[in-house]
């Protein structure tokens, strides 16, 4: 039985867990996999002018060059040692290997690292316009909910109307928020984080500037940002989370890239993973960078941000196919 044959047995009794995936991929499936179908369709047997069309397809989905180039050549050798002549033979083979891309021997962690002492502290960094204050809002909405006390500090000292755009986002899920428009982001966190300790806060959300435009400037402020939080509460932040807006492709890669450069980043979240129709952007990134995706965002709603579960992202991508 193949890997994607254990995705359908176990997702047949979880369709609502599933739904979201299904719906949220909904765009990169009727793209990707109609033209992976038409292909199959158009040539019978598999041969080189299959695989340069395949390898079209993938680059399109936004899998990355050299993620697609190294994908094929693991095609070619299991084709040739399995002796595999028929191309509806590799739709399987296709689903189980994109599912080894992403997993690569690694210990898949996308869980939260929560500290056994509070607060368990999270910053959240990444250019504007990514959805770095609707993540945080969304998620501060899902731990209040589990009954997690949760204080937001706006951090994001820079961009008009940040401040206010978190504020919005605690009157929404009740949350506390700590922020000023006229201080230093170390100052807004170091008032953030006292709050945090003395009033025993079990989680802290820390939002960022979105700059990159100078990488020096960034990487000093988000040194001196970590020192102060790492002197208040040590080990933090046990979680430095790199939003990226999955409608920006192969720009969402780069970006991711640079951040690493500069900040010792823990897990990435993909926003609008629903608007995209190159959701191969998942596969990409984890390739690319080595840091898992720790998120999605599937939609709008508060409970469309879901912890990333590669099962269900391969069978939201591939259920139509095989």
């Amino acid at each position: 039985m193949g890997l994607f044959d254990k995705f359908k047995k176990i997702f047949k009794s979880e369709e609502k867990e599933v739904e979201l995936y299904d719906k949220g991929l909904e765009k990169t499936r009727n793209e990707f996999v109609s033209k992976l179908s038409l292909l199959n369709k158009k040539y019978k047997k598999v041969s080189n002018e299959y695989f340069d069309e395949l390898e079209e397809i993938l680059i399109m989905a936004d899998i990355g060059v050299e993620t697609v180039m190294s994908f094929i050549d693991k095609l070619k050798k299991r084709v040739k040692h399995e002796h595999i002549v028929d191309s509806d033979d590799l739709r399987e083979i296709i689903v189980d290997e994109m599912f080894i891309i992403y997993v690569a021997n690694d210990v898949i962690v996308n869980k939260i690292n929560y500290s056994t002492e509070k607060p368990t502290v999270i910053l959240f960094v990444g250019v504007n316009g990514v959805g770095k204050t609707t993540t945080i809002g969304k998620m501060a909405h899902q731990l209040v909910n589990e009954g997690k006390k949760v204080l937001l500090v706006a951090g994001d000292t820079f961009r008009a109307g940040a401040v206010e755009q978190i504020e919005e986002w605690g009157r929404r899920t009740g949350c506390h928020v700590v922020g000023s428009e006229n201080k230093d982001p170390a100052s807004v966190m170091y008032d953030g984080l006292e709050l945090a300790k003395n009033e025993s806060y079990d989680v802290v959300l820390i939002d960022t500037a979105g700059r990159l435009q100078n990488k020096v400037n960034l990487m000093n402020e988000l040194d001196k940002i970590n020192k102060v939080i790492g002197k208040l509460v040590p080990g933090a932040p046990h979680e430095t989370l790199l939003v990226v807006d999955a409608t920006t492709g192969q720009n969402g890669i780069r970006q991711a890239k640079s951040f690493k450069e500069i900040t010792n980043i823990s897990g990435i979240v993909l926003t609008k993973l629903d608007g995209t129709a190159k959701g191969g952007i998942v596969l990409a990134i984890k390739e690319s960078v080595g840091i898992p995706v720790k998120y999605v965002g599937l939609g709008e709603k508060e409970s469309d941000l879901q912890v990333f579960d590669i099962e269900k992202y391969i069978y939201g991508l591939f259920k139509d196919f095989v």
